[in-house]
């Protein structure tokens, strides 16, 4: 499981430095290891935040810059997978948008 893993990164950066959104955008993209930690306290279910995290990861293009290249995960000693954590951290910043676009609406 993708959650389990999480704890394991020891933000040794090897994905972000790997990351071709991170080189191109290294002042506005925050780069697979701090998304990938962002999102380990998402999903965590004794984290209070989370609505608040999911604001500040949807900003710019702190998260949506990530082409899925996949060199970040390719690249991860540890053989985690930034990759799949940043897509479904993308889905819970999409629901979380459309979720905040109907509670406007109603």
């Amino acid at each position: 499981c993708i959650r389990d893993s999480l704890y394991e990164c020891v933000l040794c950066a090897c994905c972000s430095t790997s990351c071709p959104s991170y080189w191109w955008h290294p002042d506005r993209y925050l780069g697979p290891a701090v998304l990938m930690q962002a999102y380990r306290w998402i999903v965590d279910s004794r984290d209070e935040y989370r609505e608040e995290r999911l604001e500040k990861v949807a900003e710019d293009i702190k998260l949506f810059d990530c082409q899925n290249i996949g060199m970040c995960s390719v690249t991860c000693p540890k053989g985690l997978d930034p990759r799949a954590a940043l897509q479904n951290l993308m889905e819970l910043v999409r629901e979380h948008n459309e979720k905040k676009i109907l509670d406007e609406v109603i």
